[in-house]
């Protein structure tokens, strides 16, 4: 890094300083703060959900799994088509009731029991998960790119960790989710030409696409779109079971995306919103994944040398994903540019964090602390949200310590089986909720609470046990090695099972507590709205978005043939 690129890097963080100051010093309530005043326009909100989706995992982790795993990862960065369901099915049921949580509308279709798993578990799912693995991807970039200022790589991965959470939480504090959002356009721009930037360097290093396209079809194995049944990680059956579930819960039902939507100045524009990022959304796997893949070829080709991990102190041959897209900023770029990437890096990280932050706050201000302390002021909710937005600053700070000890360099790959564990009872209430006005609380809080302790059980046998950990007794050791992805089909089914026996065996919910919140009786009140809220411009962009996912899917399900 020199003095150019940190030239850049400060200019970006005094604009987006300042767009956050700007846009966030007129906070007067919690609806403010937490919904940005219901009155964003879609280009913000499309500009949101992306950059709130695209952290630094997703530009570090993607381009690790492109050299190691090619394409199998790119089915869950192919999910723009999910939010033509979230902006379709789901955002109006949100918007017209009102809400501002994701559990709060559970609450409305069921009771306040299951609003409060549902907070619960996506609070600590959060802190545990997001935050960590975001916070450890930014600082590995650290690590990588500024080794020796800050007198070794380990306190460059400490600056870099706390540097990013510190700052990233005071923007947010003071914010709220009118500054997160007025700042995602600009670093929206920031992440997608930077990313496109290196990509077009990447490959004209090496020669072209076609070179790529050589190389990868000599170890079609690896780079494979669609793997083998026998695939031991990613079988096709598999994804095609668990890719969807993960996706519907990410996209339609988790606070941390959805809140985006809600801050809509009407409900045409919260489909639009939607739908914008949907049409982002599809270009994750050309300019994550792919740099990943150009990154390995070069590194085979002898013209980068990509770092290798350690065992025991050994250095082994096998590529060490974390550390691929530092090593293709810092060799490949030019002075200036480096800048500019690292401000892509810190722009996709400080993005994904704040929403995250702001998200949990609304969380537990909303669904938790708003149930145990009823009729407080607008005024006092906003004190409260800010405070509890500090709290998980400071709780992602002291998780840290804890994620440099157990990442060891593939913790993007099994962060997806975490959301594999978590998705399928969340995914299974709010579909079996919206289309069945049978199911009800019993059912729903049966299917929440069982669905939670049957996968994580499964996380907690796969920790301990299996090959290579304890292998006996020998039916716990199947359990921990049963693939993720068939797991995240029968916790689907299990809950689904649950969900509805629970609720057969006990009185059906009385129709007006229903009413508005299931698919059919809310086109029945407001019908004519809904209709005319998917207007012209609305079915030209969710067609766009189909044809460019099948287009991406048809190319690289036959581009090694």
């Amino acid at each position: 890094m020199q003095t150019p690129d940190w030239i850049v890097i400060v200019g970006y963080f005094v604009l987006i300083g300042w767009v956050a100051w700007y846009y966030g010093r007129h906070q007067k309530d919690s609806v403010d703060y937490f919904l940005a005043g219901r009155n964003a326009g879609w280009v913000v909100i499309g500009a949101s959900i992306f950059t709130s989706n695209i952290g630094s995992e997703h530009i570090v982790g993607l381009a690790g799994q492109g050299a190691s795993t090619g394409m199998a990862m790119a089915h869950w960065e192919l999910h723009a088509w999910v939010l033509i369901v979230l902006a379709g099915l789901f955002v109006p049921f949100y918007y017209k009731s009102g809400v501002q949580t994701i559990p709060e509308f559970l609450e409305r279709r069921f009771n306040a029991r299951t609003r409060t798993i549902l907070s619960c578990v996506s609070l600590v799912a959060y802190v545990f998960t997001k935050v960590s693995v975001t916070v450890y991807a930014g600082a590995i970039v650290f690590q990588a790119l500024l080794p020796d200022t800050f007198g070794s790589p380990q306190n460059a991965f400490w600056v870099g960790a706390f540097f990013t959470v510190i700052v990233t939480g005071i923007y947010t504090v003071f914010g709220g989710m009118r500054a997160i959002m007025y700042t995602a356009t600009p670093q929206a721009v920031v992440i997608l030409f930077g990313s496109f930037l290196i990509t077009a360097i990447g490959l004209n290093k090496l020669g072209g696409w076609g070179e790529l396209v050589t190389m990868a079809k000599a170890n079609s194995d690896q780079f494979a779109l669609w793997r083998p049944l026998s695939d031991p990680n990613f079988p096709w059956l598999g994804v095609l079971i668990a890719s969807p579930i993960i996706g519907l819960w990410y996209w339609c039902t988790d606070q941390y995306i959805v809140q985006r939507a809600l801050s809509a100045k009407d409900l045409a524009t919260a489909r639009r919103g939607a739908l914008f990022g949907g049409l982002l959304k599809v270009w994750p796997v050309l300019i994550f994944v792919i740099p990943g893949m150009i990154g390995w070829a070069l590194h085979q080709k002898g013209i980068i040398q990509l770092p290798t991990k350690m065992v025991d102190g050994v250095a082994t041959t096998t590529i060490d994903g974390d550390l691929v897209f530092p090593t293709l900023v810092k060799t490949l770029l030019p002075v200036g540019i480096r800048g500019l990437i690292v401000s892509c890096l810190l722009a996709a990280l400080m993005s994904s964090l704040a929403s995250l932050f702001n998200s949990s706050a609304s969380l537990f201000t909303v669904d938790i602390y708003g149930k145990l302390r009823p009729g407080k002021s607008p005024e006092h909710l906003l004190l409260v949200g800010r405070i509890a937005t500090t709290a998980v600053v400071g709780l992602g700070i002291i998780w840290i310590p804890v994620m440099a000890k157990i990442s060891g360099g593939g913790l993007y790959q099994y962060l997806q089986s975490v959301q594999g564990y978590l998705a399928p009872p969340i995914t299974a209430v709010f579909f079996l909720g919206l289309f069945w006005k049978r199911i009800n609380a019993t059912g729903a809080t049966w299917g929440l609470a069982g669905g939670f302790v049957l996968g994580m059980a499964k996380l907690t046998i796969q920790g301990f046990f299996g090959t290579g950990k304890i292998e006996n007794p020998a039916w716990l050791a199947w359990i921990a090695d049963f693939n993720f992805l068939y797991a995240t089909g029968v916790l689907f089914a299990a809950s689904a099972v649950i969900m509805t026996v629970g609720s057969l065996l006990t009185p059906a919910p009385e129709e007006a507590s229903v009413r508005g919140l299931t698919y059919g009786s809310i086109h029945e009140l407001a019908g004519e709205e809904i209709k005319g809220s998917w207007d012209t411009t609305n079915k030209v962009m969710a067609g766009v978005i189909l044809v460019l996912v099948l287009g991406l899917y048809t190319y690289f399900s036959f581009w090694l043939s």
